[in-house]
């Protein structure tokens, strides 16, 4: 019966044809799937000795920005943030063309899954998205990734609040007379609620895609939309980690003495902060069971790993020879420490994590209210040498909210919601490097963890401080387990005057980067919490 109704949900959206409904499959039913010797080349999934399965993406081994669109209508005119480089407008009939490929691709398939879940972990907030394609592997990556309903709540799941069409295989041929920068598309009708994909076979786009849409919906009512990892401990005292790729979000949540919220995607509301997500997306390059035990072991029956070498049925994750982003998802509860279901309350410490490859930031810095306010709206991190063609030394890398490839509003509207909450809840702000210092070596974990340690049973604020001139921000002296003569990263030099001369660099980039915020008196107020230069007019 429910299968009957799906059908006509179907061909109400235009998918007509002679296929095959998956409703919401088990994990077993996706594994015979996977496996099946009906699928060949990117469909066809392999078998690892963990008992995961392995599949390849295609041409598309992560996120395409450049093919990501939202029609430019009533709806979005006035509050999508239009930059010309994150949300690239596309019309209603672009987006209509592209949709009737996607709908002619899924009507000649044999299977069509149907995937409902949730978006949000409360009921009040969340959203109800439903997945529709044709691979079995995309059918498992959604399933793991997003909060899967109860027997109960898929019975009485309703009309969906967003619906995602993954048409993986469709080319469009028209995509140069209609201006668009590929054969490829995702795009965005905020008007129809609908997502659609075109050409990527990357898992991804639909993950990103649902944070894009609950970073436009949250915000607007108030609510805090955000790039990062949270944990709770004993005592349901809330942290939350924002960070972009290789700051070490994801391995700073996982602490052995706290509760994983969750790793990459959080709201935060009247009832407290939120994961969206039902799983988590980690990165497997390099990857051991010494260095990251928690993921080493999730990786078992259910995971999904992508574009990971396999010999022989067993999985290399030295091999990069595909791609440096080799991913696994797997379900959250593959992680023993977590809390379930995956939400707590209002956070008391915030911490924004930089790998600074110049040696400038020091290990941990205290903010007041203004300077997190700038410091969020900066996501000041590093791009290393050889991490994209053509950087050949570190370059400073500033990303609004540090998710800047997500926010779908002005970067603005997520700080002023976030700050809302921490004043409201009394949270504190702090900025960890986690890159390097004068000695040219990277700042050890061991130190790390000991400072988060600090911040989060208060111990930083009681220890003795002191100010750092230029990046203008405050400091402790000494804290208990973290090194000594690293707190101050000027005393990680032979010479001072080294130090500061990068100091004015790194400073002169800051500021430069914030002019942007510097049209209204609000963020030119802001200008007297960043760094400061002596030539500096405000």
């Amino acid at each position: 019966m429910k299968n009957t109704k799906i059908i006509q949900d179907l061909e109400k959206l235009g998918i007509k044809g002679n296929y095959e409904v998956v409703y919401n499959p088990s994990y077993e039913e996706l594994y015979q799937a996977e496996v099946s010797s009906e699928n060949q080349g990117f469909e066809k999934a392999e078998l690892t000795e963990s008992g995961a399965v392995s599949v390849k993406t295609g041409i598309f081994t992560g996120r395409s920005p450049k093919d990501r669109y939202i029609v430019q209508d009533d709806v979005t005119r006035d509050t999508i943030f239009w930059d010309g480089k994150v949300n690239l407008p596309t019309t209603a009939e672009i987006f209509g063309s592209c949709k009737e490929l996607v709908l002619n691709q899924l009507a000649e398939s044999k299977k069509i899954y149907v995937v409902d879940t949730f978006c949000g972990t409360n009921a009040d907030t969340r959203l109800k998205v439903r997945f529709i394609v044709e691979v079995a592997w995309q059918a498992h990556f959604v399933t793991n990734m997003f909060i899967r309903p109860s027997h109960y709540e898929l019975e009485n799941f309703g009309e969906p609040d967003f619906t995602v069409i993954n048409g993986s295989k469709t080319i469009n041929p028209n995509w140069e007379a209609q201006g668009l920068n590929s054969e490829n598309f995702i795009m965005f009708n905020l008007t129809e609620k609908l997502q659609i994909i075109g050409g990527t076979w990357y898992g991804g786009e639909m993950k990103k895609g649902m944070f894009a849409m609950m970073n436009y919906y949250l915000p607007l009512k108030g609510m805090a939309s955000m790039h990062c990892s949270a944990n709770v401990g004993e005592q349901g005292d809330v942290a939350l980690f924002f960070g972009l790729s290789g700051t070490g979000k994801t391995t700073l949540s996982a602490d052995p003495k706290r509760y994983l919220i969750g790793d990459d995607e959080h709201g935060w509301d009247n009832n407290g902060v939120f994961n969206y997500e039902g799983g988590c997306y980690a990165k497997v390059i390099d990857l051991s069971e010494e260095k990251e035990p928690d993921i080493f072991a999730a990786i078992k029956r259910d995971a999904l790993l992508e574009n990971v070498v396999v010999n022989n049925g067993v999985a290399d994750y030295t091999d990069g020879s595909i791609t440096e982003n080799t991913r696994v998802s797997y379900p959250i509860y593959h992680i023993n420490k977590i809390v379930l279901p995956s939400k707590a309350g209002h956070a008391k410490k915030i911490v924004y994590l930089s790998a600074d490859a110049f040696g400038v930031l020091p290990p941990v810095s205290i903010l007041n209210e203004d300077q997190a306010q700038y410091h969020f709206l900066c996501g000041y991190t590093s791009k290393l040498a050889g991490t994209e063609r053509g950087i050949t030394e570190p370059q400073p890398s500033f990303s609004p909210a540090f998710g800047e490839a997500f926010l779908t509003l002005h970067p603005t509207m997520y700080s002023k919601t976030l700050i809302g909450k921490m004043k409201e809840h009394g949270a504190k702000a702090y900025l960890v490097n986690t890159g390097w210092n004068g000695t040219g070596k990277r700042i050890s974990l061991k130190d790390t963890r000991a400072i988060i340690d600090a911040i989060i049973d208060g111990s930083i604020d009681n220890a003795p401080k002191t100010q750092v001139p230029i990046m203008n921000l405050e400091i402790p002296t000494e804290l208990p387990n973290v090194s000594t003569g690293i707190l101050d990263p000027r005393d990680t030099y032979e010479n001072a005057s080294d130090w500061e001369e990068k100091a004015k660099d790194l400073a002169s980039r800051y500021i430069k980067n914030f002019e942007q915020y510097c049209d209204t008196e609000e963020g030119k107020k802001l200008i007297a919490s960043g760094p400061q230069l002596q030539e500096q007019t405000i």
